[in-house]
């Protein structure tokens, strides 16, 4: 029996590296270990920090890490990472870790790119309005972008999608026109000899469209990325009265000094699962689905949200159950992606910790073996 053509793509954070913007904003070294290290728990039973485990607090610019973590991703059945692509008008952010696999052709793994772009602000010490660097979208900038993405998408590596190079960008709503943009670059890709492009919107918390409205924008599928707002359970009561108590004890106190309080929002994993699962395929358009192992950014905000899942075999469900609802597309278009790889601030990382050890891994294993035994739908 051929393998299953279900590929599982996880979401890549290449922040752990220092730069000279981070160093300026946040202090000299900084990266996001720094706030991994500060995680403390906040209720009895919450697991904080995380610790990483075998791979440790790493720099991504060591190519030995680079190699270990494709390592694992290969043995456990994750297909491809798709990397945070930081794009401000011809400056790119967090580079360093693509631009060395790119000149060394290591990892051989494969990669996409997913555009994070919208502006970097102080959201993680409450400066939400204050922004250290800005998106200013144009269509001069398009031009240049596309120009620094195409050789990239000419990379032996990079994923595709009926021989289209694979690009996700985050925030579709932020971009003026990006209707015009669409088409501006799938005539320029087309004019450099690559079959077009594979263009996925991502569909999270600050999404103002439906997925319909992106189709029609010129995108070709739409990821439903995890966790969103719209999918959250209802929160338990007696956790709503303790943060309402400490908001209440913090105002009495400290006046409006939000981030003096740490207080967080806690959901039950399996109830957002469940949500999830239970709405509707969409035949209309191609909706591709996200999925996370558990959340939890307590080490990155002060208000934070919480949907802790230390039972591996609920992820491991609800990627099968995912899978499944993919299973009638064409096989190229059989795509689950992973929130994600190596989040470890926001507490969504497949890589091993101290805690869990390799089990989300094995999980994703698990399912791979189960697809791969099902009989095909043709």
């Amino acid at each position: 029996m051929e393998p299953s053509p279900i590929r599982t793509i996880a979401f890549y954070l290449p922040q752990y590296h220092p730069i000279p913007e981070n160093d300026a904003w946040w202090g000299k070294g900084f990266t996001d270990w720094m706030n991994v290290r500060k995680g403390q728990p906040r209720f009895i039973g919450h697991y904080q920090p995380h610790v990483p485990g075998e791979l440790g607090y790493y720099d991504l610019l060591d190519p030995t890490i680079r190699e270990r973590q494709a390592g694992l991703a290969k043995e456990y059945g994750v297909d491809a990472f798709c990397y945070y692509h930081y794009w401000f008008n011809a400056h790119r952010l967090l580079g360093k870790p693509l631009d060395a696999v790119l000149a060394s052709n290591k990892p051989d793994f494969p990669f996409c790119l997913c555009w994070a772009n919208e502006n970097w602000t102080r959201a993680w010490d409450g400066g939400e309005n204050q922004i250290l660097i800005a998106q200013k979208h144009n269509r001069e900038d398009d031009r240049a972008h596309i120009e620094w993405l195409i050789p990239v998408f000419r990379d032996s590596r990079y994923v595709r999608i009926h021989d289209k190079p694979l690009f996700l960008i985050y925030r579709a709503d932020a971009i003026p026109d990006v209707k015009g943009m669409i088409s501006a670059w799938r005539s320029r890709t087309t004019d450099a000899g690559l079959a077009d492009l594979y263009l996925c919107a991502v569909r999270s918390n600050f999404s103002l469209h439906a997925d319909k409205a992106l189709i029609d924008l010129g995108f070709d599928a739409v990821v439903d990325f995890q966790p969103n707002i719209r999918n959250l359970p209802e929160e338990a009561l007696w956790r709503k009265i303790i943060r309402y108590s400490k908001r209440s004890l913090q105002m009495a106190g400290h006046g409006n000094a939000k981030s003096r309080c740490p207080v967080a929002r806690v959901y039950n994993y399996r109830q957002l699962v469940r949500r999830v699962m239970a709405e509707p395929v969409d035949v209309s358009c191609r909706r591709l689905p996200c999925v996370f192992p558990s959340w939890d950014n307590t080490a990155r905000r002060a208000e934070s949200i919480v949907i802790q899942n230390t039972n591996p075999a609920l992820f491991g469900q609800w990627l099968l159950g995912s899978s499944h609802r993919v299973a009638s597309f064409p096989p190229d278009e059989q795509m689950v992606f992973i929130n994600a790889w190596n989040e470890w601030a926001e507490g969504c990382h497949l890589e091993p910790d101290q805690r869990m050890g390799r089990a989300f891994l094995e999980e994703v294993r698990k399912v791979k073996e189960t697809l791969n035994a099902e009989p095909r739908i043709l």
